[in-house]
Protein backbone atom coordinates (compact mmCIF):
# COMPACT_ATOMS: atom_id res chain seq x y z
CA UNK A 1 0.00 0.00 0.00
CA UNK A 2 1.34 3.31 -1.29
CA UNK A 3 1.68 5.93 1.88
CA UNK A 4 0.42 9.31 1.22
CA UNK A 5 2.21 12.25 1.89
CA UNK A 6 0.18 14.61 4.52
CA UNK A 7 -0.16 18.47 3.00
CA UNK A 8 0.93 22.21 4.74
CA UNK A 9 -0.30 24.75 2.95
CA UNK A 10 1.70 28.14 3.31
CA UNK A 11 0.05 30.98 2.44
CA UNK A 12 1.84 34.55 2.51
CA UNK A 13 -0.04 37.72 3.36
CA UNK A 14 0.19 40.90 2.63
CA UNK A 15 -2.78 43.63 3.47
CA UNK A 16 -5.41 40.77 1.62
CA UNK A 17 -8.21 41.36 3.79
CA UNK A 18 -10.71 41.18 1.60
CA UNK A 19 -9.41 37.57 -0.04
CA UNK A 20 -8.95 36.12 3.87
CA UNK A 21 -12.95 34.92 4.32
CA UNK A 22 -13.13 33.54 0.73
CA UNK A 23 -9.16 31.78 1.25
CA UNK A 24 -10.38 30.32 4.74
CA UNK A 25 -14.07 28.91 3.08
CA UNK A 26 -12.27 27.60 -0.07
CA UNK A 27 -9.62 25.91 2.15
CA UNK A 28 -11.81 24.64 4.72
CA UNK A 29 -13.91 22.90 1.50
CA UNK A 30 -11.14 20.53 0.37
CA UNK A 31 -11.69 16.57 0.90
CA UNK A 32 -9.66 15.13 1.99
CA UNK A 33 -8.09 18.56 3.70
CA UNK A 34 -4.69 19.47 3.77
CA UNK A 35 -2.92 18.68 6.89
CA UNK A 36 -2.32 21.94 7.95
CA UNK A 37 -2.46 26.20 7.00
CA UNK A 38 -0.41 28.51 7.57
CA UNK A 39 -1.14 31.93 6.81
CA UNK A 40 2.39 34.50 7.40
CA UNK A 41 1.75 37.73 7.48
CA UNK A 42 4.74 40.48 6.43
CA UNK A 43 3.40 43.61 7.50
CA UNK A 44 0.15 44.38 6.70
CA UNK A 45 -1.68 47.58 7.63
CA UNK A 46 -5.49 46.97 6.83
CA UNK A 47 -5.43 44.02 10.22
CA UNK A 48 -4.81 41.10 8.20
CA UNK A 49 -3.69 39.22 10.75
CA UNK A 50 -6.62 40.06 13.18
CA UNK A 51 -9.36 39.31 10.56
CA UNK A 52 -7.65 36.01 9.90
CA UNK A 53 -7.43 35.15 13.65
CA UNK A 54 -11.52 36.29 14.20
CA UNK A 55 -12.65 34.57 11.37
CA UNK A 56 -10.85 30.82 12.16
CA UNK A 57 -12.05 31.55 16.29
CA UNK A 58 -15.40 31.36 14.25
CA UNK A 59 -14.75 28.34 12.40
CA UNK A 60 -13.49 26.79 15.38
CA UNK A 61 -16.42 27.66 17.44
CA UNK A 62 -19.04 26.28 15.40
CA UNK A 63 -17.53 23.54 13.83
CA UNK A 64 -14.92 20.75 14.69
CA UNK A 65 -11.94 21.10 11.45
CA UNK A 66 -9.07 18.39 10.58
CA UNK A 67 -6.52 21.24 9.61
CA UNK A 68 -4.28 22.86 12.05
CA UNK A 69 -4.48 26.62 11.28
CA UNK A 70 -1.66 29.55 12.11
CA UNK A 71 -1.67 33.39 11.51
CA UNK A 72 2.13 34.20 12.18
CA UNK A 73 3.88 37.30 11.60
CA UNK A 74 7.20 37.35 9.22
CA UNK A 75 9.34 40.54 8.20
CA UNK A 76 8.36 41.61 4.83
CA UNK A 77 9.25 40.24 1.90
CA UNK A 78 6.96 36.86 0.15
CA UNK A 79 10.39 35.35 0.29
CA UNK A 80 10.85 35.65 3.39
CA UNK A 81 7.41 34.72 4.75
CA UNK A 82 6.93 31.54 3.14
CA UNK A 83 10.61 29.96 4.36
CA UNK A 84 9.28 31.48 8.10
CA UNK A 85 5.91 29.55 7.36
CA UNK A 86 7.84 26.08 5.76
CA UNK A 87 10.01 26.63 9.37
CA UNK A 88 6.37 25.65 11.26
CA UNK A 89 5.06 23.42 8.87
CA UNK A 90 5.00 19.73 9.40
CA UNK A 91 3.74 18.04 6.45
CA UNK A 92 5.89 15.91 4.14
CA UNK A 93 4.67 18.11 1.29
CA UNK A 94 4.71 21.95 1.01
CA UNK A 95 2.34 23.66 -0.67
CA UNK A 96 2.50 27.64 -1.44
CA UNK A 97 0.17 29.43 -2.08
CA UNK A 98 -0.76 33.05 -2.94
CA UNK A 99 -4.21 34.48 -1.15
CA UNK A 100 -5.90 35.50 -4.29
CA UNK A 101 -5.41 31.98 -5.84
CA UNK A 102 -8.29 29.01 -5.16
CA UNK A 103 -7.23 25.48 -5.97
CA UNK A 104 -9.09 22.72 -7.87
CA UNK A 105 -10.92 21.19 -5.51
CA UNK A 106 -9.25 17.94 -5.98
CA UNK A 107 -5.72 19.63 -5.13
CA UNK A 108 -5.09 17.00 -2.01
CA UNK A 109 -5.95 14.53 -3.81
CA UNK A 110 -3.82 15.27 -6.67
CA UNK A 111 -0.30 16.04 -5.17
CA UNK A 112 -0.52 13.01 -2.89
CA UNK A 113 -0.59 10.83 -5.97
CA UNK A 114 2.01 13.40 -7.76
CA UNK A 115 4.27 13.06 -5.16
CA UNK A 116 4.85 9.16 -5.34
CA UNK A 117 6.61 9.79 -8.62
CA UNK A 118 8.10 13.26 -7.96
CA UNK A 119 9.64 15.75 -5.52
CA UNK A 120 8.10 18.43 -6.75
CA UNK A 121 5.50 20.08 -9.27
CA UNK A 122 2.79 23.26 -9.69
CA UNK A 123 -0.89 23.66 -11.23
CA UNK A 124 -2.23 24.59 -14.24
CA UNK A 125 -3.30 27.88 -13.86
CA UNK A 126 -6.26 30.07 -15.55
CA UNK A 127 -6.74 33.82 -14.77
CA UNK A 128 -9.85 34.65 -12.99
CA UNK A 129 -11.48 36.72 -16.48
CA UNK A 130 -13.72 35.96 -19.28
CA UNK A 131 -11.24 38.27 -21.06
CA UNK A 132 -10.14 36.00 -24.31
CA UNK A 133 -7.17 37.51 -24.68
CA UNK A 134 -6.44 36.87 -20.55
CA UNK A 135 -7.59 33.21 -21.71
CA UNK A 136 -4.89 32.86 -24.29
CA UNK A 137 -2.34 34.35 -21.03
CA UNK A 138 -3.54 31.55 -19.22
CA UNK A 139 -2.76 29.20 -22.26
CA UNK A 140 0.80 30.56 -22.45
CA UNK A 141 2.04 30.69 -19.23
CA UNK A 142 0.87 27.00 -18.69
CA UNK A 143 2.87 26.00 -21.73
CA UNK A 144 5.83 28.21 -21.43
CA UNK A 145 5.88 26.01 -17.93
CA UNK A 146 5.64 22.93 -19.43
CA UNK A 147 8.47 23.31 -22.02
CA UNK A 148 11.07 25.05 -19.71
CA UNK A 149 10.48 23.25 -16.08
CA UNK A 150 9.83 26.88 -14.37
CA UNK A 151 6.69 28.04 -12.89
CA UNK A 152 5.39 31.13 -11.15
CA UNK A 153 4.39 31.72 -7.52
CA UNK A 154 0.26 31.57 -9.28
CA UNK A 155 0.88 27.98 -9.78
CA UNK A 156 1.15 26.99 -6.52
CA UNK A 157 4.42 25.25 -6.57
CA UNK A 158 4.50 22.26 -4.26
CA UNK A 159 7.62 20.61 -2.96
CA UNK A 160 8.93 17.79 -0.54
CA UNK A 161 9.70 19.42 2.63
CA UNK A 162 13.22 17.62 2.73
CA UNK A 163 13.97 18.52 -1.14
CA UNK A 164 13.03 21.83 0.58
CA UNK A 165 15.18 22.14 3.14
CA UNK A 166 17.60 20.46 0.87
CA UNK A 167 18.00 23.84 -1.58
CA UNK A 168 17.92 25.88 1.58
CA UNK A 169 14.50 27.00 1.05
CA UNK A 170 13.61 30.64 -1.19
CA UNK A 171 16.53 32.63 -1.98
CA UNK A 172 16.49 36.17 0.31
CA UNK A 173 15.32 38.17 -2.76
CA UNK A 174 12.80 40.56 -3.27
CA UNK A 175 11.16 39.52 -6.49
CA UNK A 176 11.89 36.31 -8.93
CA UNK A 177 12.69 34.16 -5.91
CA UNK A 178 9.78 31.13 -7.29
CA UNK A 179 11.99 30.96 -10.59
CA UNK A 180 15.24 31.16 -8.78
CA UNK A 181 13.76 28.01 -6.39
CA UNK A 182 12.28 26.31 -9.96
CA UNK A 183 15.95 27.17 -11.46
CA UNK A 184 17.61 24.86 -8.39
CA UNK A 185 15.05 22.07 -8.36
CA UNK A 186 14.69 21.55 -11.98
CA UNK A 187 18.73 20.17 -11.48
CA UNK A 188 17.62 17.87 -9.14
CA UNK A 189 14.22 16.41 -10.75
CA UNK A 190 11.47 17.42 -13.22
CA UNK A 191 8.82 18.71 -11.63
CA UNK A 192 4.77 17.02 -12.29
CA UNK A 193 3.11 19.50 -14.02
CA UNK A 194 -0.48 19.04 -13.61
CA UNK A 195 -3.49 19.82 -15.63
CA UNK A 196 -5.33 20.67 -12.98
CA UNK A 197 -6.09 24.46 -12.93
CA UNK A 198 -5.75 26.82 -9.85
CA UNK A 199 -7.74 29.83 -10.59
CA UNK A 200 -5.48 33.24 -9.91
CA UNK A 201 -6.95 36.95 -9.58
CA UNK A 202 -6.57 38.75 -12.99
CA UNK A 203 -6.04 42.22 -10.89
CA UNK A 204 -3.39 43.09 -11.95
CA UNK A 205 -3.61 42.61 -15.70
CA UNK A 206 -6.98 44.44 -15.56
CA UNK A 207 -5.45 47.40 -13.75
CA UNK A 208 -2.22 47.83 -15.32
CA UNK A 209 -3.26 46.62 -19.19
CA UNK A 210 -2.92 42.96 -20.40
CA UNK A 211 -0.04 43.48 -23.30
CA UNK A 212 1.55 46.32 -21.20
CA UNK A 213 1.80 43.73 -18.43
CA UNK A 214 2.87 40.86 -21.10
CA UNK A 215 5.54 43.10 -22.01
CA UNK A 216 6.63 44.04 -18.27
CA UNK A 217 7.07 40.26 -17.44
CA UNK A 218 8.91 38.89 -20.56
CA UNK A 219 11.47 41.64 -20.02
CA UNK A 220 11.54 41.32 -16.22
CA UNK A 221 12.63 37.86 -16.72
CA UNK A 222 14.69 38.41 -19.83
CA UNK A 223 16.60 40.77 -16.70
CA UNK A 224 16.73 38.77 -14.48
CA UNK A 225 18.36 35.59 -16.85
CA UNK A 226 20.83 37.75 -17.77
CA UNK A 227 21.74 39.03 -14.36
CA UNK A 228 19.88 41.88 -13.24
CA UNK A 229 19.50 42.61 -9.96
CA UNK A 230 16.12 41.53 -8.23
CA UNK A 231 16.00 44.96 -6.58
CA UNK A 232 15.90 46.56 -9.55
CA UNK A 233 13.87 44.56 -10.92
CA UNK A 234 11.50 45.01 -8.02
CA UNK A 235 11.71 48.66 -8.25
CA UNK A 236 10.44 48.24 -11.74
CA UNK A 237 7.67 45.66 -11.43
CA UNK A 238 5.98 47.85 -8.85
CA UNK A 239 6.42 51.44 -10.48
Amino acid sequence: MVHLLNISIIVPLLNEADNISQLIAHINSHHPPPLQVIMVDGGSTDDSVGIARRLLNDLSSVAQTAIDWHVIESIAGRARQMNAGAMLATGDVLLFLHADTQLPIDAIDNIQQAMIQYDWGRFDVRLNSRDPLLKIVGLMINQRSRLVSIATGDQAIFIKKSVFGQLGGYADQPLMEDVELCKRLKRIARPACLKSKVTTSARRWQQHGTWRTIFLMWYLRFDYWRGVSPEVLRQRYYR
